[in-house]
Order: C-alpha cells, then sequence, then structure tokens
C-alpha cells in the first residue's frame, strides 16, 4: 500500500506537469491543491515512526482509528470480539496497548466484567496492605540447580517462544533490543538465532525443537557440535529443550513456504521457499531416562548453562514417568516450562489449536503437584507460559504454582500487532507477523523496542502492586488460597479447593499415593514414552 501512494504520487505530479506543459494552468493548480493535503498527509503517514498502520498504509490507514474513535473506550472493539471466555484476559488484554505507550491504564466506572458470572476470578486483599517501597522492584528468580554451573537470575516476566521466521527480522530486534532494555529474557522460539536475535544483545533463552534447528546434521538429526559452538555463546543464558506446545502440541511446527527466505534456510539449515515441516517428536532420544540424558548432553554442551524443557501436558503418566526417571537418574531440568492448550501460534491445524493438550491453569497445578509428590520442586524452577498479559495473569500463575511467567502474545500486542488473524499468510498489515520487507517498514525498531520495555516494566509493577494489596513482599508467598473463582451462580471456591495440594513426597510409594493420582502412577515407566 506504501508503494501505491508514491506511485499514485508520481502519477499525480506527471499530471500537474503534463497540464502544465500544455498550458492548463488553472486545471494544473486546481489539481495541485486538491491533491496536496492528501499528498501532505500520506508523506506525514509514510515517515513517521509511531504507527505501524499508517506507515504500510498511508491515508487509508487513518479509517481505523476513526473507528475507533467511535468506541467509548480504545479497547473496546477487543473485549465485545473476544470469544475464548476469559473476562479478565478480554479486558487487560487491551491494555497492552496503553501500558506499551505509558498512557493511562486506569478505568472510570469500576468493574468492566460480569463478577456473577460463572468463570469470574477474584484475589484477597489485606487490610496491612504493604508499601511498594517495602518490596524488591526488580524481582528476580535464581535458575539453575544443582548440576548447573552458570546459573541465570531470570526476570519473573519474559518474552515466549516466537521464532524468526514465524516473525519478521523487525519484530526479532525490536523484541531483543526490548529485552536488553529491560534486563529481561528473550526465548528465541525453535527457529534458531539469527543476527537479528544478537543485534542488541539482550539475554536469549535457545529453543531447540524437533528440528534442532541451530543445531542441525544434513538430515535433520542433532549436532552436538554445532550446538557446542552456539551454546557458547554468552548472550545465550540457558537452554530450552521444546517437547511440545500448547498451540499444536503432538504436531510439529510449521513454516509456510511464503516465510521461508534464504537468509532463514540459512539459519535453519533447510531449503529456502519450501514448508518447512518439523517432526512431531524428537529423535534423539525415545524414553524419559533418555530425555534426562539428553538434557545432561545439552548442559555439560554449553558449559553448565541452565536446561530446560517445555511441554504442553498430555498423557499425565508420562510427565510423571520423567519424573520418576529424575528420582531413578538423580538428573533434573534446572526449569520446566509448561504451556497450555489454548496458546497460540502462526500456524496450526484448527483441532490441534481448539483440541489437543490441557489447559493451562490445570497443567501448571499438576505440574507443580507431581514434582513436589516427587520431592523434586526445589530442584526445578518451572516456567508458565498460557494469554498471560498482565499483573493478575501473573499473580495467578505463581498462586497455581510458577516461579517465571512467559508472554508471547502481549509481547505482540506491544509491537503493535492487531490480531488480524494473517500471521501464517505472510501479510500481515503491521509488520510484526510476515518476513516481507516491504511489510516490515511499517514497524519502526527503536520505538517499538522501548514499547516492548514499557511493557515490561508496567507489567512487573502491576503484579507488584497486587502483591503488596495482598499484604506480602514475596512472590514465594503467594498460595492458592488467595484466589477465588465463581464455580456456579451460588458458588465460589478458593484455587486450593478447585486445584487441592498435594503432600511432598507423596508420590514415591504407593502407600502414601492419593487414589486419584493412583491410575497415572500405575502407568509410569521410565524407558519408553
Amino acid at each position: 500500500m506504501r508503494r501505491l501512494f508514491f506511485l499514485i504520487l508520481f502519477l499525480i505530479l506527471i499530471a500537474v506537469g503534463l497540464l502544465l506543459f500544455l498550458g492548463h494552468v488553472r486545471a494544473a493548480l486546481w489539481t495541485g491543491g486538491l491533491a496536496l493535503p492528501f499528498v501532505l498527509l500520506g508523506l506525514h503517514d509514510s515517515f513517521q515512526s509511531k504507527h505501524a498502520i499508517l506507515r504500510n498504509y498511508p491515508i487509508v490507514g487513518h479509517g481505523r482509528y476513526i473507528m475507533e474513535a467511535l468506541r467509548p473506550k480504545i479497547y473496546q472493539y477487543f473485549i465485545e470480539s473476544d470469544t475464548d471466555g476469559d473476562p479478565i484476559n478480554r479486558t487487560h488484554r487491551a491494555i497492552v496497548y496503553q501500558r506499551s505507550k505509558k498512557e493511562r491504564d486506569t478505568s472510570p466506572f469500576g468493574t468492566q466484567v460480569d463478577v456473577y458470572g460463572e468463570g469470574y476470578e477474584w484475589m484477597n486483599h489485606s487490610i496491612g496492605a504493604k508499601q511498594l517501597h517495602d518490596l524488591p522492584s526488580d524481582p528476580r528468580v535464581r535458575v539453575g540447580g544443582k548440576d548447573c554451573r552458570q546459573p541465570y537470575d531470570a526476570s519473573i516476566f519474559n518474552i515466549s517462544a516466537m521464532s524468526y521466521g514465524s516473525l519478521g527480522a523487525a519484530s526479532i530486534r525490536s523484541l531483543n533490543g526490548g529485552a536488553y532494555i529491560g534486563k529481561f529474557a528473550h526465548n528465541t522460539g525453535e527457529g534458531g538465532v539469527s543476527p537479528h536475535h544478537k543485534e542488541f544483545g539482550g539475554d536469549l533463552i535457545y529453543q531447540i525443537g524437533t528440528g534442532y534447528f541451530g543445531c542441525r546434521t544434513p538430515d535433520g538429526r542433532f549436532s552436538a557440535e554445532k550446538y557446542r559452538e552456539l551454546a557458547a555463546l554468552p548472550q545465550i543464558k540457558m537452554v530450552e529443550l521444546k517437547l511440545s506446545q500448547g498451540a499444536k502440541p503432538g504436531h510439529g511446527g510449521i513454516l509456510p513456504a511464503k516465510k521461508n527466505t534464504a537468509e532463514i534456510a540459512e539459519i535453519r539449515g533447510v531449503e529456502a521457499g519450501t514448508a518447512v515441516l518439523s517432526p512431531p517428536g524428537h529423535t534423539a532420544f525415545d524414553s524419559p531416562v533418555g530425555l534426562l540424558n539428553f538434557i545432561q548432553q545439552l548442559r555439560e554442551g554449553s558449559g553448565g548453562k541452565p536446561i530446560g524443557f517445555k511441554v504442553c501436558i498430555g498423557h499425565k503418566s508420562e510427565f510423571l514417568s520423567i519424573c520418576q526417571a529424575m528420582v531413578q537418574t538423580g538428573i533434573c531440568p534446572d526449569f520446566i516450562s509448561v504451556d497450555g492448550g489454548e496458546g497460540g501460534t502462526g500456524a496450526a491445524p484448527l483441532e490441534f489449536s481448539d483440541s489437543v493438550g490441557m489447559p493451562y491453569r490445570e497443567a501448571l497445578a499438576f505440574v507443580h503437584d507431581a514434582l513436589v509428590g516427587f520431592n523434586l520442586r526445589e530442584e526445578v524452577r518451572i516456567f508458565a507460559a498460557g494469554k498471560i498479559l498482565s499483573g493478575f495473569d501473573v499473580f495467578r500463575a505463581f498462586a497455581l504454582g510458577a516461579d517465571v511467567c512467559y508472554s508471547a502474545r502481549g509481547f505482540m500486542l506491544a509491537l503493535g500487532c492487531i490480531q488480524s488473524l494473517r500471521c501464517n499468510q505472510n501479510n500481515c498489515p503491521v509488520g510484526v507477523a510476515t518476513t516481507d520487507e516491504e511489510r516490515q517498514k511499517g514497524l519502526v525498531v527503536s520505538d517499538k523496542k522501548v514499547r516492548v520495555a514499557n511493557y515490561h516494566h508496567e507489567t512487573v509493577e502491576s503484579f507488584l502492586e497486587l502483591l503488596a494489596a495482598a499484604g506480602l513482599t514475596d512472590p514465594q508467598d503467594i498460595t492458592r488460597r488467595l484466589i477465588y473463582r465463581r464455580t456456579a451462580l451460588n458458588r465460589t471456591q478458593r484455587y486450593v479447593e478447585v486445584y487441592p495440594y498435594l503432600s511432598a513426597g507423596a508420590l514415591l510409594n504407593r502407600a502414601t499415593t492419593p487414589e486419584d493420582w493412583r491410575g497415572e502412577m500405575d502407568l509410569v515407566r521410565v524407558d519408553a514414552f
């Protein structure tokens, strides 16, 4: 559209010049006079840095803002159009825009959701609320167990996995630039480490998927030599092995051919211009014990950096088998990232997006309780991912058992994503989820990286305000007793009732295993998945 504007501008200049050449001075003045306001507006839109829509769609892009102005609030569209059934996320999702721009995010006329509707959730506050200055301004969590030689102090809120290829170069640079400013971590996604990840020097979590991009042999298997070379980069602080993701668990990653440029193909070690379909499972191991041995191999190959794995829970018995293998081998990951079945992606079959994988809240509580049941919780940090957008979302995740949180869509919204749902078509109108160079020009890195950092800072501060309101000073003191959920019109339950805690060591022998866990424990085996 930007090219079309300049083409029209060129044609207008030719028309005016031709009229003058033919001696039609009055017609030339009228033509130029009528076109001038639109020309000036289009030029302003094309070169301003704040709004990607206007840079990519000069003049006509104002239609979006005109429609927004007709709404009583800038985020009303998102409240009304969201159909995911979560009233908290409906409101807080759009606050991302305001926080990324450091605009006012308070709201008049009280609660914006139906507090009597089933599913409504809230947290307890304390009469003895704390002062914000009593809390750490930048809470950190040390990641690294007994076998880790280079532990990492992670922010409680970080950028979740989004690959270069799924997102364009400008997006990756903006995200990493924001991570550098705000001193938090940027997960590379399974697409490998690109030059755009390295440009600003923000902390990286290198994710390895089933395609082993960045550490891949020509036939698509794991290359220990390439891995050692890449993992040695000082900018890479941790390594995450992706077993499955919430958007398409058990399916494998998808990079459409339109997005697979020559640069991306070189980074991934694949053929350019082809659809890249990662296998649904790993070839480097085929059992829980094999997984843990591979984690130990990754730890040694990285020089002792924290190594973890990402999982969307499917068969509970398989995760319990991994826990059993941890006990038997003495090998533990430094962290486990828990993704929910409601996770998003640029390309996934509809059935996998909607109907496969355990939802994030149930999964997070299960993983925490399973680790407690095997006396492993002190060894392993839990990272949570699943539509985490606001300070309350972070608070809720900590109540369920998280130590650290990830967000993907929150940071995409901070970049300027308008959820046009064209991620898999390579024609994202704001230049976020596209490798098209012309569309990426709408995204100005110097502006967007600041918005990414702003969103992180404001969300962490919002979380700390909630923590202080609850009368607490340490995030680790948040429990399931602090969150309530309306489960029916006349019934509310605390999270501790919905997701009851498991006693420490309860799963180490059958006599102490609760009845509702025994069926899954009977299926545990460490020699195969």
